[in-house]
């Protein structure tokens, strides 16, 4: 589970270094400076339209990697808290077999409902990893997971607040562009007016 995490995060680096027109899969938005040259170029080919069409597909593009982003921050808070939760029982579970105590606890059964329970002591905890597994593992082996998994949620939740950062500087671009070509579009349409009058 956490090798996952850390190949994801080294692919992150990857991305970073070797291609300067993406960041972390994200495409920069190419800020339009002078107009003119930018609508003369031949895939623009001066058809306000269609460049408008293309810089409206691409803002609609940064939407959809942005809720996907948000999405998988919003997994992220909610992850970390329930890991550090597991840490904090596992190192309760560690003192109490190192004192040769019982331990009363309560447990969830379902929403708002507990049961109580007397752990005896112990050296082996089952950790839910989701999908449906539950593994055994000893209380070392157990905390240092809990600690791996910890430490890359925080790692990934601030690469996805960066990469979220990034996304709304190609919003911005990408809107101020659109309007930069809708306004060049409006002056050429006014000074063919005012030429015809």
């Amino acid at each position: 589970m956490s090798e996952c995490v850390k190949d994801k995060a080294n692919d992150k680096k990857e991305l970073d270094t070797t291609d300067k027109k993406t960041y972390a899969g994200i495409p920069e938005a190419e800020f339009v400076d002078d107009v003119d040259s930018f609508m003369a170029k031949p895939e623009n080919n001066g058809n306000v339209e269609m460049v408008l069409r293309k810089l409206d597909e691409a803002h609609s593009k940064y939407k959809f990697m942005e809720y996907n982003l948000v999405n998988k921050r919003r997994k992220l808070k909610d992850q970390i808290p329930d890991l550090q939760n597991s840490l904090k029982m596992i190192n309760k579970l560690k003192v109490e077999k190192e004192n040769n105590r019982e331990m009363e606890t309560q447990f969830v059964l379902s929403e708002q409902i507990y049961a109580k329970a007397v752990i005896a002591p112990t050296d082996k905890v089952c950790l839910w990893l989701g999908a449906n597994v539950m593994l055994e593992y000893s209380l070392d082996d157990a905390h240092v997971l809990l600690t791996n998994n910890i430490e890359s949620a925080t790692k990934n939740l601030g690469y996805i607040e960066h990469d979220l950062d990034f996304l709304r500087d190609q919003f911005t671009t990408t809107e101020v562009n659109m309007a930069r070509v809708y306004n060049w579009e409006v002056k050429r349409r006014n000074a063919g007016n005012s030429m015809k009058i």
